[in-house]
């Protein structure tokens, strides 16, 4: 249940005003709880667990879209 905690707390995060180094640090945290996450999930099949992990992995897309910045041409 505290893993659910973690990953709730993070998901609840303010992304404004972040550093590069703050980006990546959050996105290497979403990467670990999405995995620990799953690692619950495959044993007990809880819909909720995949819900969080779906509200995670958005958040993360989020952050590394930033992280990746506009291609220029």
């Amino acid at each position: 249940m505290e893993l659910i905690q973690k990953a709730l707390e993070f998901e609840r995060m303010k992304m404004s005003n972040m550093t590069t180094s703050d980006r990546v640090a959050a996105s290497r945290e979403a990467k670990s709880l999405i995995l620990s996450l799953n690692e619950v999930y495959k044993k007990t099949k809880d819909s909720k667990l995949m819900d969080i992990m779906k509200l995670l992995t958005a958040k993360k897309k989020k952050i590394e879209k930033r992280l990746k910045g506009t291609p220029v041409v």
